[in-house]
């Protein structure tokens, strides 16, 4: 699902370098109602994957439009979120756990990969082609509270006939 992974930042792992939305591939069809549940349950399963107990911090997902699109029309779904493990010495352990299961039931990492910044962070790009979603998340181990920056991102839906977009 990734088209251009060059940008070094956790907010754009599903497009290219370009504005949101933007490469993104078509997601079918479905409510905005519908396409938020379903990006949810892709960031639950993340939850899941780390195998460590934690929090993972608020607000929910949002909708985008899909750059080119009619925005009434067609939208995409952007979660961005936090997991903190209780432990902080589990940071390093629920990223193994997610370098692991996104090589599994139909995740494949794209990129794997230190930042530039001064912490030279590690970062890992995957795509799950039949959810038509991509995450990226940021490994902040050398932070006072070590946590993931999780942010996925779906295709670009499109509303069912006579619906128009709910953006939020």
């Amino acid at each position: 699902m990734t088209e251009n992974d060059g940008n070094d930042s956790a907010g754009n792992a599903a497009g290219s370098s370009q504005e949101p939305g933007a490469g993104l591939p078509d997601a079918g069809t479905a409510t905005t109602e519908e396409a938020v549940a379903a990006v949810k349950e892709v960031s639950s399963e993340l939850y899941r994957f780390a195998g460590v107990p934690g929090k993972a911090s608020e607000p929910g997902p949002g909708v985008k439009k899909c750059e080119g699109k009619d925005p009434d029309t067609y939208f995409t779904v952007h979660h961005p979120w936090n997991f903190a493990p209780t432990k902080p010495g589990d940071i390093d352990v629920a990223m193994e756990n997610l370098k692991k299961k996104l090589n599994t039931g139909g995740w494949v990492t794209k990129r794997l990969y230190r930042d530039n910044s001064p912490n030279k962070a590690l970062n890992l790009v995957a795509d799950n082609d039949a959810k038509k979603v991509s995450v990226w998340i940021v490994q902040y181990s050398k932070d006072a509270t070590p946590s993931l920056g999780i942010d996925v991102t779906s295709g670009c839906y499109r509303v069912p006939e006579g619906q128009t977009v709910d953006h939020f």
